[in-house]
């Protein structure tokens, strides 16, 4: 019975709101959420370390079953003050946290926002957030192919710094500027001394349609070689009927040839997908795209041509229960180099099978 009453205090202490006549409860205002998504990947290349394309981040393991993401978070939201907390481990994790330092690398989200107007919906957030960048995130069942795409996979999936972001009141517009660490930064390099900035703005016109824009600004370099990077992601999103929906983007950028350069290398991915709901439980997905980086800024072949590649996927998706889904996907890439290794030789295409079983709560 002590135990039962040590607990009854703790709570009242921790969560004084939290308690009623009838039986205690965390405040509505705390929310909890998990999710998991284990995958397998087989790769018709066949590489003998099981390590795929060094240019994805996510399902990137060859012929084993393992965890892309599992994600446990903890949310508090209230009229005046929101804040996030996430933890995070898997193939994903381990992939895109590897410059960051070994107790930053778990860490999926960790922000404060605070309102700042009394009438308008205008705050300000700082800590490690979601990128502003990009149509896709790496929660895999928001998405609507299975694996991501090269924009997203090499564009940045988090942010560190603070934001200043207003919504209207209608709904329709969404304005944010953001002060960053850098490209996909928690920690900045060794010897870099350069703020980053970005801006995201969002148009909904209806509940059909949304277009964004954003982009981001800065130097990812030590000082001593300093090199402006300039990026934009254009997409729009649009539920063409009640099945069929698509999503259309483009993102290109510039860096400096060299420190103090007025000459830059460019690079630019065209994407479309298209998703089709057939009923309850099944959807189906598709994307084509290809990805320009002939001067290796982003992905460096160290080929005579670069990166110059054309993908395409097609997936399937079947919900098991409305909080489980199960989805396949076949995807290939063709590249104007031979920059996929294949028994210890160079081929200019790779195709490979995934399927993954992801869970939420």
């Amino acid at each position: 019975m002590k135990k039962y009453i040590v607990v009854g205090i703790l709570l009242g202490i921790f969560f004084p709101k939290a308690q009623s006549s009838d039986s205690m409860k965390l405040s509505p205002k705390v929310k909890f959420s998990a999710y998991a998504e284990l995958f397998y990947t087989y790769d018709f290349n066949e590489p003998s370390n099981h390590l795929r394309q060094n240019f994805l981040y996510s399902y990137n393991r060859h012929n084993e079953v393992n965890l892309n993401l599992g994600l446990v978070k903890a949310s508090y939201e209230s009229d005046h003050v929101r804040a996030n907390f996430a933890l995070m481990a898997g193939t994903y994790a381990q992939d895109n946290m590897a410059a960051e330092q070994n107790a930053l690398r778990y860490v999926n989200e960790a922000n404060i926002g605070i309102k700042i107007s009394k009438n308008k919906n205008l705050w300000i957030d700082a800590g490690i957030m979601p990128s502003h960048i990009g149509w896709e995130s790496a929660i895999g069942k928001d998405n609507i192919n299975l694996t991501r795409s090269l924009a997203a996979e090499n564009s940045p999936y988090f942010e560190t710094g603070a934001k200043i972001s207003y919504t209207s009141d209608s709904g329709k517009w969404f304005l944010s500027g953001l002060i960053l660490n850098g490209w996909q930064r928690i920690a900045k390099p060794e010897g870099n001394q350069t703020i980053s900035f970005g801006h995201q703005l969002t148009f909904k016109p209806n509940d059909k349609i949304t277009l964004n824009s954003s982009s981001f600004i800065g130097n990812d370099k030590p000082k001593d070689d300093k090199r402006m990077r300039y990026f934009h992601d254009l997409h729009g999103i649009f539920q063409v009927t009640e099945q069929f929906s698509t999503v259309i983007g483009f993102d290109i950028g510039a860096e400096q040839k060299s420190k103090g350069s007025d000459q830059y290398n460019i690079w630019y991915t065209p994407n479309v997908l298209v998703k089709y709901q057939l009923d309850n439980k099944w959807t189906l997905g598709g994307r084509l795209e290809y990805y320009n980086d002939k001067n290796g800024v982003i992905i460096n072949t160290k080929t005579p041509n670069g990166f110059q590649t054309f993908g395409y996927s097609v997936n399937v998706d079947y919900a098991i229960l409305k909080n489980v889904v199960f989805r396949t996907e076949a995807r290939g890439f063709t590249s104007k180099d031979a920059i996929f290794v294949k028994n210890n030789e160079m081929q200019q295409g790779n195709f490979f099978i995934t399927a993954s079983l992801a869970a939420w709560f």
